[in-house]
């Protein structure tokens, strides 16, 4: 009896000692690291494609002289020394294609004979060169000079030779010529061009 006693205690202390074996291994196990979802790569910022402006006319200068031909220019330098001398180094004419088939002949720039392409002023009278928002143009005739915010107008003129609107200035040019603000039925409106007249003196400033 005392020995079946023994072997069961015997047996009851191993099953204790195997259970608490089993335990201490549960609690060293580590449970296996989550594995991270993977992260797609930043996209790469898309560079958006600089557009360039399209190219505009800022400015153009028309002379009408008695002698038949007009003058045109598309920038202020050619025109003022025109203006000064009656002449320029560099030009190219075309006959017949004024408004009433005048020859038109064109102060050029060494720049424009360089690239062999058109001048500024043979593309804004051609129509090939639209306005910049502030588009400044003259038309010198008879001793005026007819100062122009429109490039519409401006060529209008230089056709027919109409001024619906306008203000005028009596000897307030240069050399004690009329200037005449030239406007249309919208611009007329709202009264001198205050922008205009100070181009035009901006321009002769820089000269």
């Amino acid at each position: 009896m005392k020995q079946k006693m023994r072997m069961a205690a015997l047996l009851a202390g191993t099953a204790a000692v195997l259970a608490l074996s089993g335990c201490a291994t549960d609690m060293n196990q580590t449970a296996p690291a989550a594995t991270a979802p993977a992260v797609a790569p930043a996209a790469a910022p898309v560079a958006e494609k600089a557009v360039a402006a399209a190219p505009t006319a800022k400015e153009f200068f028309i002379i009408l002289p008695q002698s038949g031909r007009i003058h045109a220019f598309g920038e202020s330098k050619n025109y003022l020394q025109f203006l000064a001398n009656g002449e320029v180094a560099l030009t190219r004419t075309q006959i017949g294609v004024g408004p009433k088939g005048e020859t038109v002949v064109y102060g050029i720039t060494s720049d424009d004979v360089k690239k062999n392409q058109p001048s500024l002023g043979e593309l804004v009278y051609q129509d090939k060169l639209p306005a910049a928002a502030d588009f400044h143009g003259e038309v010198v005739k008879n001793g005026r000079y007819y100062v122009f915010g429109d490039l519409k107008d401006m060529k209008a003129f230089a056709s027919f030779g109409e001024v619906p609107y306008s203000y005028t200035d009596v000897g307030a040019g240069p050399k004690g010529e009329t200037l005449v603000w030239v406007m249309n039925k919208d611009s007329y409106k709202k009264g001198r061009p205050l922008a205009t007249i100070e181009r035009f003196k901006q321009i002769r400033a820089a000269s």
